[in-house]
């Protein structure tokens, strides 16, 4: 069997899933530099999680309500394309809903129902476009009033995949990266003569069944559903995508994928077009060509394509 035929697996865990590289065997050095791609994940985890005391995003919502708090580069201007995403999905993004997942039970996983002026109140500190000032000449942001929290948990596992595709593109020629099994990065078309790396979308109500199959080169692709995260209260189901702009769970769809040719870019889309469904994603794709989405509406059998994405080839299942 040719060398190009075997996959070398790296893999390591860190922002709550298992990261992983798989590069053809017959890569020179192919281990050694998915080990120094990994090694970039430690310090982005530090960084960015809410979960760590210590972290930068953690001492930005304890300080930011009461001064001006400066902050690194590379985070300064994820911050601007998160408030710019929130803006350009009408807020179906939004990094500043925490505290309604918090309102929830979801963060810690102690589900409830919130009351009605629990949610209004709360829903008060959410709202990127209008609560977060960033400075761009100071690279410094403010919050504009006491409560506002930020979390970049429906962006951040795709930012880390950009971070590491950084590195491997510049000495592999064909990779495919993922971050558990709701994002991934493909490098190549995965192997000599491949049209791309194949990827199965699993069904949102059928963990056995396939909702469609992927062919991926030089793009990434992120999944967002509630089949694993949600609770059961008198015969109804509440997920854990919350829409921000209710402050309630998002109802309507069963699942989405997104396809554009970012990871941080796939991973929001994927969480706002769960939020916003079928007519925001329709309305991103027609003013932003190169993204694309398979959507399955709540009651649906069959899943909707929208917008194109020249690196994606998609089949439909059953």
């Amino acid at each position: 069997m040719p060398a190009e035929d075997y996959w070398l697996h790296v893999s390591r865990s860190a922002m709550a899933c298992r990261f992983e590289i798989t590069v053809p065997s017959s890569t020179r050095n192919g281990s050694q530099l998915a080990i120094k791609a990994l090694d970039l994940l430690e310090p982005i985890e530090q960084q960015l999680s809410v979960f760590r005391d210590n972290s930068e995003i953690s001492f930005i919502n304890r300080n930011a309500s009461s001064r001006d708090v400066v902050v690194d580069d590379a985070l300064f201007s994820f911050l601007l394309q998160c408030r710019d995403l929130s803006r350009r999905t009408a807020g179906a993004f939004d990094i500043t809903s925490a505290p309604l997942t918090e309102c929830w039970g979801f963060l810690k996983r102690q589900n409830r129902i919130p009351a009605d002026s629990e949610l209004e109140k709360v829903r008060e500190n959410v709202g990127a476009e209008s609560l977060i000032f960033l400075n761009v000449g100071t690279r410094s942001i403010r919050f504009r009033r006491e409560g506002v929290k930020i979390n970049l948990g429906s962006i951040g596992k795709g930012y880390a995949l950009d971070r590491i595709a950084g590195l491997i593109r510049k000495n592999m020629p064909s990779a495919l990266l993922n971050a558990g099994s709701s994002s991934l990065f493909a490098i190549g078309g995965g192997g000599l003569g491949h049209r791309g790396w194949t990827v199965g979308i699993r069904h949102p109500l059928n963990a056995h069944a396939r909702l469609a199959v992927l062919k991926l080169r030089d793009c990434a692709m992120s999944t967002s559903g509630s089949e694993e995260q949600y609770f059961e209260h008198e015969g109804k189901r509440y997920g854990h995508v919350i829409d921000p702009r209710t402050g309630r769970p998002a109802e309507g769809v069963a699942g989405v994928t997104v396809v554009a040719q970012s990871a941080a870019l796939s991973d929001a889309l994927s969480t706002a077009f769960f939020v916003g469904g079928r007519q925001l994603a329709r309305d991103y794709c027609d003013e932003n060509p190169g993204t694309l989405a398979v959507i399955l509406e709540s009651g649906s059998r069959k899943p909707l394509v929208i917008g194109r994405n020249e690196g994606c080839e998609v089949e439909i299942q059953g």
